[in-house]
């Protein structure tokens, strides 16, 4: 051989010894890159008010609670995949006030670093809980830095608690304690409404079969779940989620987490979880649905009876969806998307604002009583729609991608219809569609409901324009197709 051709090849041979030893030495380098591993951790906060007495909305008069049934819960579980971290929080209220919220998003974003847009919180619309947002002072404005606080200390806790996860995610259906609320009545048995007028279907309008013809909407049966467990399959958490509105029936004068509590209070005993577990219940689509079973007589029940036995069916029916999962996996894809929508305020005509008036004007007791049921309290709705300032109100709506589920989150005590809508034309394999998310802005029916009238339409229970459904169905499932197509 050439004695050049030799140095040649000596030299490349050199060449390859040196450049695999630099390979190896950049691969034992430490990085400050985040750690692929997915990861989870949940926590739960007591935020059961301290004083009473307290006001828990919900009604057209005060219902005062001197003491608490069960306790309230702030419950978080934070996701994170090496690259995105978020929180999804349940709250054990009405409804908490946007406000209320963005400021415990704000303890909470400084204390772990997660964005305030990757935070989805929600209200669980318990009417047995107290304000959210009292001013002045006295029992109900002390509430509300403990509920702030509260809120946060949840989220703050459970990133503190985050360890390597694997996620299942599952259905099961409960029809039987589903039951649309809005009813066609029988020829000649539709009661007026506070305006004087007939409406084409009625709220709650009793269980007489000599009344009622058939329902005015779809009910949405499936109970969904998140399951969460540690690399030893150990249960850190579960997040449900089910189209009831509260169920109610606890003792008189009691602050109560309704069916939601004692859903979380009973899982752990299904899935035998440890006393870090964390169960949390969230509100589906619900603004049309109740546990009345309609055409039916129920037994008396006891106070909190029907509440534990809601909570049951709906902890069994997890108990089912949990066994379909084969396997949990870590190899999971986060993402998430916030969108604030801006929306029209609804306003009065002249014709309703003058008979609005006119009701007002009304002061002898005697004359009161024969106005229509609650004439006064809307005729009050009306006069407010026409003296606002604001034109607009803005929104905020959140899509997550988990793997191949998805979560959206809606502002609105939302038609169960609307909620099927997202499931049906999602680009994903699961969703859950969560209500009062990021705050609680009236009832959101569809543009067809709204032709149909009753009390979840009425000016005052519904606030915004008639076409809010298509519009946030439109925005959301945009945001769903982005999260999809995401790489």
């Amino acid at each position: 051989m050439p004695q050049n051709e030799s140095f040649l090849l000596k030299w490349l041979f050199c060449c390859v010894i040196f450049i695999n030893w630099h390979l190896d030495a950049l691969n034992a380098q430490p990085t400050n890159e985040k750690p692929t591993v997915f990861q989870a951790g949940a926590a739960a906060v007591d935020i059961t008010p301290r004083e009473f007495p307290l006001n828990m909305p919900g009604g057209f008069s005060a219902n005062m609670a001197e003491s608490a049934h069960d306790p309230l819960h702030a419950r978080a579980l934070i996701l994170d995949d090496g690259s995105i971290r978020l929180a999804m929080v349940v709250v054990d209220n009405l409804g908490v006030a946007p406000e209320v919220l963005e400021e415990a998003k704000g303890i909470a974003q400084r204390e772990t670093a997660i964005p305030t847009h990757r935070i989805l919180i929600c209200s669980t619309h318990t009417h047995s809980g107290p304000s959210s947002n009292s001013q002045g002072s006295g029992p109900a404005a002390a509430y509300r830095p403990l509920l702030v606080q509260g809120i946060a200390d949840a989220i703050i806790r459970a990133n503190a608690s985050l360890r390597p996860a694997a996620i299942g995610v599952a259905s099961q259906p409960l029809p039987e304690e589903v039951f649309n609320r809005r009813w066609y009545l029988k020829p000649g048995k539709m009661p007026v409404n506070p305006y004087g007028k007939y409406d084409i279907v009625k709220m709650n309008p009793g269980t007489s079969p000599d009344v009622l013809d058939r329902p005015a909407g779809p009910t949405d049966p499936e109970l969904s779940i998140l399951s969460v467990q540690d690399l030893s399959r150990r249960p850190v958490a579960l997040f449900a989620n089910y189209s009831l509105h509260y169920v109610g029936g606890g003792p008189r004068g009691q602050i109560s987490a309704d069916y939601f509590g004692e859903f979380a209070r009973l899982m752990p005993s299904r899935l035998r979880g440890g006393e870090d577990f964390v169960a949390m219940m969230s509100n589906g689509t619900s603004g049309d649905i109740n546990n009345i079973p309609f055409l039916v007589t129920r037994p008396p029940r006891e106070p909190f009876e029907q509440i534990r036995i809601v909570a049951s069916k709906a902890a069994d029916a997890a108990w089912l969806a949990y066994r379909q999962i084969e396997r949990h996996q870590s190899e999971i894809r986060l993402g998430m998307i916030e969108r604030e929508v801006v929306l029209k305020y609804r306003r009065p005509t002249e014709e309703q604002v003058a008979a609005a008036r006119e009701v007002l004007a009304v002061k002898d007791p005697a004359e009161i009583e024969k106005l229509p049921r609650l004439a006064q309290n809307y005729a009050r709705n009306v006069i407010r729609a026409m003296e606002r300032e604001e034109e607009s109100l803005s929104v905020k709506l959140q899509a997550i991608r988990i793997g191949d589920f998805a979560v959206c989150g809606i502002p609105f005590e939302t038609f169960a219809e609307i909620g099927l809508e997202l499931k049906e034309r999602s680009p994903f394999s699961k969703t859950m569609v969560i209500g009062l998310a990021n705050g609680r802005h009236g009832y959101l029916p569809t543009p067809e409901q709204h032709r149909l009238g009753g009390y979840e339409t009425w000016l005052g229970t519904n606030t915004v324009q008639e076409d809010t459904s298509v519009i946030l169905v439109d925005n959301l499932l945009e945001m769903l197709t982005l999260l999809r197509e995401e790489k």
